[in-house]
């Protein structure tokens, strides 16, 4: 039995090949860096609307303020300021489904309704005690005006398709099962966009996770200058109280 190969790319003495183009003579100059992203992940040239949505939607979720993500990259290099890298691998490690990996989950939950209808989805997680992945947020109420813009634009562009639709049947459903509207944060556009556009679900997460590696890069050129790694360390052993176990 052979092994297994990899399409993604080949480096020659002349030459590197990417997904079967010549990197410098055909992609360079042509691509933007999404172009080349979506390229890489999906094995095919952006559409303009596949371009124009996986653009909007990094921008949309790179930034956030002082995110778990950005104060764990900014406290590592505090500690660390030889290691770049290290500290973005801090910040990224903590992608999960509650802070920037809730698109996958939104994916999965779209899945879900697609299958069997959003009303029905809704109701099991509910009575199960759950939380709506997509539902919800800290700052933003009533609306996230980052999910409302998605969607807005979606129409416009005219690639709302099931997934869109999806997205506000579990809107409406998840009102009604609570009995109060809640904030559709902008995870479950950004999913439901990206997979009406064809990107694959088991690679959602992988647009927030791009997204906030600019962020944090942002986050530590500016702690180079200003730092504030020590102080949110500091900040935060203050805010914890020590609470010695005794038997």
């Amino acid at each position: 039995m052979s092994p297994e190969g990899t399409s993604i790319a080949q480096a020659y003495p002349d030459r590197v090949e990417v997904r079967g183009r010549d990197l410098t003579s055909d992609l360079m100059g042509r691509l933007t860096f999404t172009e080349h992203f979506h390229l890489l992940v999906t094995g095919s040239e952006a559409t303009e609307e596949q371009r124009f949505f996986l653009d909007l939607v990094l921008v949309a979720i790179a930034e956030h303020g002082l995110m778990p993500t950005n104060v764990a990259a900014r406290m590592t290099y505090a500690a660390d300021p030889e290691s770049l890298q290290g500290a973005v691998a801090a910040g990224i490690l903590g992608a999960g489904p509650v802070v920037l990996g809730t698109a996958a989950e939104c994916a999965r939950l779209l899945q879900q309704a697609e299958a069997g209808s959003a009303e029905g989805v809704v109701q099991v997680i509910h009575a199960a005690g759950g939380k709506v992945p997509g539902f919800g947020h800290p700052v933003h109420t009533p609306v996230d005006p980052r999910a409302e813009r998605i969607l807005e634009l979606a129409d416009e562009h005219g690639i709302a398709g099931t997934n869109v639709q999806l997205a506000r049947q579990l809107r409406e459903a998840v009102e009604q099962e609570w009995g109060r509207p809640l904030t559709m944060n902008v995870s479950l556009p950004i999913a439901a966009v990206l997979l009406d556009l064809g990107f694959p679900s088991s690679m959602v997460a992988a647009v927030p996770i791009l997204a906030r590696t600019a962020s944090l890069l942002g986050h530590l050129a500016e702690e180079q200058e200003r730092p504030l790694g020590f102080q949110l360390a500091a900040a935060a052993e203050a805010a914890a109280e020590y609470r010695p176990e005794r038997e």
